[in-house]
């Protein structure tokens, strides 16, 4: 019988945004979480699966606690760390998708108890990039996120912008600055939601906890006299305009 075989790789663009990708987990996954360890060109394998089967999915990241596993695992040797990639579950998976996707993979990667997957779609042509972040379960359906729960709030608008970032940078500084002021901004907004959550609690005045808004001031000022009415529009201590803007009216809570 004769025939042709067409071997089938990878094309550039697939292989280069891998490689961004990888990068920038690598910096996110260290600054979020302490740790990261990337295993690319690495074999999942199910229990039941015989040796020489599995995926291989573009980039896959132990973070956190299991990265720290994985790297004691490595010094002791090349087996030590093989047999802990076959029993220590996967944080985050990543698939670049240029041509189409495999169903398939997400419910096999959920199979393994890989904790996240981040998709990657991208345009020949093009450099139209959208993410989507799906949370994995063994035996159910995945849930969308908005953002990952493995690399603390990072969203797929973030990971997009990075990929923009660090594809345009000439050198590792760069590239690791591109990534780390987007990781800066995330941290930031999440410790500023944070504080004004702790000042300001929802369930701080009566009126939230019995289930109906704060009057504004301008309905509380029909019932108040000349002066009272003037208080509540320049007082710079007492004023309550709703559970989110005690204090000064011009520096106002604002929620993101």
């Amino acid at each position: 019988m004769r025939g042709i075989i067409t071997l089938m790789a990878p094309s550039r663009l697939h292989e280069d945004l891998a490689g961004l990708l990888d990068q920038i987990v690598d910096v996110a996954g260290s600054v979020f979480s302490g740790a990261a360890k990337g295993l690319r060109h690495t074999r999942l394998r199910g229990r039941d699966e015989p040796p020489g089967t599995g995926m291989e999915p573009d980039c896959a990241f132990y973070v956190g606690e299991r990265a720290r596993g994985y790297v004691a695992a490595l010094v002791e040797g090349e087996a030590a760390a093989n047999a802990y990639v076959e029993r220590t579950a996967l944080d985050l998976v990543v698939e670049v998708e240029i041509t189409g996707s495999d169903r398939g993979k997400v419910e096999r990667y959920g199979e393994m108890g890989v904790r996240e997957l981040w998709r990657l779609h991208g345009r020949k042509g093009t450099r139209e990039l959208r993410a989507d972040f799906l949370a994995l379960f063994p035996g159910a359906a995945p849930r969308k996120l908005d953002a990952s729960e493995v690399l603390d709030g990072f969203t797929p608008e973030d990971t997009c912008e990075a990929v923009e970032g660090v594809r345009f940078s000439l050198s590792p500084t760069e590239r690791i600055e591109a990534v780390a002021r987007i990781v800066q901004r995330r941290q930031r907004k999440r410790v500023r939601v944070r504080e004004e959550e702790a000042a300001y609690p929802r369930s701080a005045h009566p009126s939230v906890r019995a289930g109906y808004a704060a009057p504004s001031c301008a309905a509380r000022s029909m019932k108040s006299t000349a002066m009272k009415s003037k208080s509540c529009s320049a007082s710079k201590s007492r004023s309550w305009c709703g559970p989110y803007s005690v204090g000064r009216a011009t520096n106002a809570v604002r929620i993101p």
